[in-house]
């Protein structure tokens, strides 16, 4: 039952949408319509809702992922979770973020969500810094956009090395929950599919 509690305080705390709470906030209640992907993320809330708006946005985004999945892994110790049931406290505030239960299951892509729920994993930072390196390997080395294709590049590359360079069953699962989680709500997306490109560092 306690672990069952992990799993609904993460949906729940992921359903929350801070793009959405700030941009009421802010006065810019229309900024997630007015955007092209219509995506309630940090992202359009940068672009759309300020410097301000933004960045409480990516704190609190990372910090409603992070803080469930932390607190649990400090009580796993008197809990013993199995595979599953570690897997699914890992990636129930991305699921919630990506289908939100306050907000019918539209949401956003859930990437700060993802970074909060790996760094919840603290002191173990492996996994988040294998997703930062392949955002960033396909953001500046070879460069692929637009970013709907960027973001499925680094998330199935990232799934891939964790599954072979994690040795915790539980976080391979739980990334691959989100990873599905994810791709479902890029391909729902009401961004404009540009063709794919891809170029290298060093050419223009």
């Amino acid at each position: 039952m306690q672990i069952a509690g992990f799993i609904l305080l993460g949906y729940l705390s992921g359903s929350i949408l801070y793009a959405r709470v700030f941009a009421r906030l802010f006065g810019k209640e229309e900024m997630i319509d007015l955007s092209k992907d219509q995506n309630p993320g940090t992202a359009n809330a940068f672009m759309y809702g300020g410097f301000w708006c933004g960045l409480l946005t990516l704190v609190c985004d990372i910090g409603k992922a992070f803080f469930p999945v932390f607190l649990f892994m400090r009580a796993a110790g008197q809990l013993r979770p199995g595979v599953l049931a570690t897997s699914l406290v890992l990636a129930a505030p991305v699921v919630g973020h990506v289908f939100p239960l306050f907000y019918r299951l539209k949401g956003g892509k859930g990437i700060a969500a993802t970074f909060g729920s790996l760094l919840g994993l603290f002191p173990a930072l492996k996994p988040a810094i294998i997703l930062a390196v392949f955002f960033i390997f396909f953001s500046v080395i070879l460069r692929v956009s637009p970013h709907f294709y960027r973001t499925l590049a680094a998330y199935f590359c990232a799934l891939l090395c964790m599954m072979l360079c994690v040795d915790r069953p539980a976080v391979s699962l739980g990334f691959a929950i989100i990873t599905a989680a994810v791709c479902i709500r890029m391909h729902a997306s009401a961004e404009e599919r540009e063709k794919m490109k891809v170029k290298l560092l060093w050419m223009h």
